[in-house]
């Protein structure tokens, strides 16, 4: 239960760090002129399909960790592969359909699900000391 409640944070600390860069990025786009609806779609879209897919790749590691420690490795990765293949397909079918109905500017649909990683690593150097390391 206490990683669940580790995986939950975490995702809202992305949530929050998308949303706040997010807002960076349409800032940019605002100052260089070229703001407009489909950006702010497109960055909406962009950072709820980020952290969705943190969330699920979180969620389904969790649950690999819980396989293994049961003694079942095999299990494990294979509920890993299973994950990572069908988010890559699921945020592709996303994007198409995204970039067919022309309503988000796609490099603001796109440029949010790069913005994870930092974020993860600046919460990281943001712990206080005493934290638990996750």
């Amino acid at each position: 239960m206490e990683s669940r409640k580790l995986v939950f944070s975490q995702t809202l600390v992305v949530l929050a760090g998308e949303i706040f860069l997010s807002a960076v990025m349409v800032g940019i786009f605002a100052l260089a002129g070229h703001f407009d609806r489909s950006v702010l779609l497109g960055a909406v879209v962009g950072a709820l399909l980020a952290a969705a897919n943190f969330f699920l790749m979180a969620l389904s590691a969790d649950c690999a960790a819980d396989k293994a420690e049961k003694q079942n490795v095999k299990g494990g990765q294979a509920l890993i592969q299973l994950s990572y293949i069908g988010r890559l397909i699921g945020l592709f079918l996303v994007l198409v359909l995204c970039a067919l109905t022309k309503i988000f500017n796609l490099f603001a649909l796109v440029i949010p699900l790069v913005f994870t990683r930092p974020i993860l690593t600046v919460s990281e150097f943001l712990k206080k000391k005493g934290e638990k390391n996750s």
